[in-house]
């Protein structure tokens, strides 16, 4: 969506022309089958607005909301986390077609009760829902490493298990410490992540 505030006109059309050509949808992101049936997927509030953040009742009751809703397609789950203005999860879904669409459903349903809460009717709150598809055992282990380190990206947290809203702690009593040190030396994060919301990859 910021990518494409920046092209020109000629850039645009070629974007366009391209995603035609690959059957993919013209502005939001493109939906692929995972041969392993484990996907990343990420949605950011409308201009990256930290509305889900606007109060820790409401960070708290969404991160119930869309695990409660993970959970009802996602065969495990294995992390997530929420941020003010964005949220991501990795997981095993038999159906991801199935999963975006409770999760399109859970963003109306969020969309409405914040703006009637915020008093801002007619606000676009959510930018659809990206998946990705894991490729690799090295690709899911650095996506579980980038997700429950992104409260540390973002600044929000010092250290993965001091951020509330996300399966970091349930995680490293899961692993251990030691084991949860070895998964982030063996597989870094690096880049990952960098442009996930650039519509032209």
């Amino acid at each position: 969506m910021y990518h494409w505030r920046k092209l020109t006109d000629k850039q645009r059309d070629d974007l366009l022309a391209w995603r035609r050509q690959m059957r993919f949808p013209w502005h939001s992101p493109p939906h692929c089958i995972s041969d392993r049936g484990v996907y990343h997927i990420t949605a950011a509030c409308y201009e990256h607005e930290a509305i889900i953040g606007s109060s820790p009742a409401r960070m708290a009751g969404f991160a119930d909301a869309l695990v409660a809703c993970l959970s009802l397609h996602a065969g495990a789950i294995h992390a997530w986390c929420v941020l003010p203005n964005h949220y991501h999860a990795l997981l095993a879904t038999p159906d991801v077609f199935a999963l975006l669409a409770a999760l399109g459903k859970l963003h109306g349903r969020t969309s409405f009760a914040w703006n009637g809460e915020d008093a801002r009717r007619g606000r676009q709150v959510w930018c659809k829902a990206a998946d990705r598809g894991m490729r690799s055992d090295r690709h899911h282990w650095a996506t579980l490493n980038y997700v429950h380190h992104n409260p540390v990206h973002h600044g929000y947290a010092r250290r993965w298990q001091e951020w509330p809203y996300s399966s970091a702690v349930e995680y490293l009593e899961g692993v251990g410490h030691a084991e949860a040190e070895r998964i982030w030396r063996e597989f870094p994060i690096l880049d990952y992540g960098k442009g996930w919301d650039d519509p032209s990859i």
